[in-house]
C-alpha cells in the first residue's frame, strides 16, 4: 500500500520494487540528494499535489537523457503514484466507500460467500418472493365475474372466517399431514438405521436404490397406489385368492387413509436421507461406551442413538409436513369425497370457480398457519433438547 509519505516522494515506492543501475542518477536528479540525505527537491516530479488533487508533472529533459528504457519505467512508476495520489487526495467520499467495502470483504468470510452465491440467490429470491407478493396483493382484491376489482378490501379474509368449512378443512389437512409425517418417519427410520449401522460397504448403492421410485413421475406413483388399493386391485385380489375375504374391501381407496399411505410412500426418500446423515455422524465410541457401562441394545438406542439422531428426524418431519399440508393431487386421485384437503379448495378457486382473490387469501392463510406451526415446533424441540442436555 502506498503511504502519504511515498506520495510526496514519487520514486520511493518504485525504487523499493525495482533496482536499476541508472536509478541512482535519476534519484539524485529528482530529489537533489541520495536516499537518506535531506535536501530540497529540484525536479518537478517531486512536487506536492495541487488543489485538484493531482500534481502538474512536466516532462524532465534529464530523465529523457538517462535512457528510453529507464524513462519508460519512470513514467510507469509515476502513473501508479498519480493514481494512488488521486485516490488519497481526490474524491474522499468515493475512496472512503471503496475502503469500507474492501474492509468488509476482508474481515467477513460470510460476505464473500454470499457474494459468490448472489446470482443464484437472487434468482431463488425473485422466484419465491414475486409469487408470494402477487398472492398477497390478489388477496386484498375481489372478483367480479370476469373482472377483478382492485379496490383494497378484507372481504376474502372475512369470508374465510364466516364459513366454517374452510377452518374445518385446514384442521383436517393439518391432521392428515401430521399422520403422514409420523407414518413416513416410522417407515424411514429403520431403513436409515440399517444403512448407517448394518451396511458395511456399498452404501452409495443403497442410497441410489432408495431414489429409484423418483425416477418415474409423481402421477405414475399415485396411479400405481390407486391400482394397488382399488376395488379389483392387488390387495383385494391377493386377499381373495388366499381366502381371507369373500368380496373386495371398499374402504382401502377413496378415504383419508389412502391419502396418508400414498403421501408417506411418496415422501419416504426425503425422510430417509436426513435421518441417515444424522445416524452416520454419530461417533461409534459413544455406543461402545454405553455398552461397556452395561446398557442393553434398547437402552443404548434410547439414551444415545435416538437423541443424537433427533436433528435428522426434525428435518425429515419438516420436509414431509410442509409440502403435504397443501397437497391437492394425491387427495384428488385417491382421496375421494372424504379425503379432500384445503389444497383442493384452493385449486378449485384458481380453476373452475375463477375466484383468484379468494384462492390467494386462502393460500396466504395456509402459509401463515404452516409458518406458525413450524416455528412452534422448532422452538419446542429446541427447548426440549436444551433441558435434556
Amino acid at each position: 500500500m502506498v503511504s502519504r509519505r511515498d506520495l510526496r516522494n514519487p520514486c520511493a515506492e518504485w525504487r523499493r520494487r525495482n533496482r536499476d543501475p541508472l536509478l541512482g542518477l535519476l534519484e539524485v536528479h529528482v530529489h537533489g540528494r541520495p536516499v537518506g540525505q535531506p535536501a530540497q527537491p529540484r525536479c518537478a516530479r517531486a512536487g506536492r499535489p495541487s488543489d485538484s488533487g493531482v500534481a502538474e508533472v512536466p516532462e524532465c529533459v534529464l530523465c529523457i537523457g538517462l535512457g528510453g528504457e529507464l524513462l519508460r519505467r519512470h513514467k510507469g512508476a509515476m502513473a501508479v503514484t498519480d493514481s494512488a495520489r488521486t485516490v488519497a487526495y481526490g474524491d474522499t467520499r468515493k475512496s472512503s466507500l471503496i475502503f469500507r467495502v474492501n474492509t468488509l470483504f476482508l474481515r467477513h468470510e460470510w460476505i464473500r460467500g454470499y457474494t459468490l452465491l448472489s446470482p443464484t440467490l437472487l434468482v431463488m429470491v425473485m422466484l419465491m418472493c414475486l409469487p408470494v407478493f402477487m398472492l398477497v396483493t390478489y388477496s386484498f382484491w375481489t372478483q367480479n365475474y370476469l373482472d377483478i376489482d382492485r379496490t383494497f378490501t378484507l372481504a376474502n379474509y372475512e369470508a374465510f372466517f364466516q364459513k366454517p368449512i374452510y377452518v374445518a378443512l385446514i384442521m383436517k389437512s393439518v391432521r392428515m399431514s401430521l399422520f403422514c409425517t409420523f407414518a413416513t418417519i416410522i417407515l424411514a427410520y429403520p431403513m436409515a438405521y440399517f444403512i448407517a449401522f448394518k451396511v458395511k460397504s456399498n452404501k452409495l448403492v443403497w442410497l441410489i436404490l432408495i431414489t429409484v421410485p423418483f425416477w418415474t413421475s409423481y402421477l405414475l406413483r399415485v396411479f400405481a397406489w390407486k391400482v394397488i388399493l382399488g376395488y379389483n386391485g392387488v390387495v383385494n385380489s391377493g386377499l381373495i385368492s388366499v381366502g381371507l375375504i369373500g368380496e373386495p374391501l371398499q374402504f382401502l381407496l377413496y378415504n383419508p387413509t389412502a391419502v396418508v399411505l400414498t403421501l408417506a410412500h411418496a415422501w419416504a426418500a426425503f425422510a430417509i436421507l436426513p435421518i441417515y446423515v444424522s445416524l452416520e455422524k454419530i461417533d461409534r465410541s459413544y455406543l461402545e461406551a454405553a455398552t461397556d457401562l452395561g446398557d442393553t441394545p434398547s437402552e443404548r438406542f434410547w439414551r444415545v442413538t435416538w437423541p443424537l439422531s433427533l436433528p435428522g428426524v426434525i428435518a425429515a418431519g419438516l420436509l414431509v409436513f410442509i409440502p403435504t399440508v397443501a397437497d391437492y393431487v394425491t387427495p384428488r386421485l385417491v382421496g375421494g369425497t372424504t379425503g379432500i384437503m384445503i389444497g383442493n379448495i384452493i385449486q378449485s378457486q384458481f380453476g373452475k370457480a375463477n375466484n383468484w382473490p379468494l384462492g390467494a387469501a386462502l393460500s396466504v392463510i395456509v402459509m401463515l398457519m404452516i409458518a406458525f406451526l413450524v416455528v412452534v415446533f422448532i422452538v419446542t424441540t429446541t427447548r426440549g433438547r436444551a433441558r435434556s442436555a
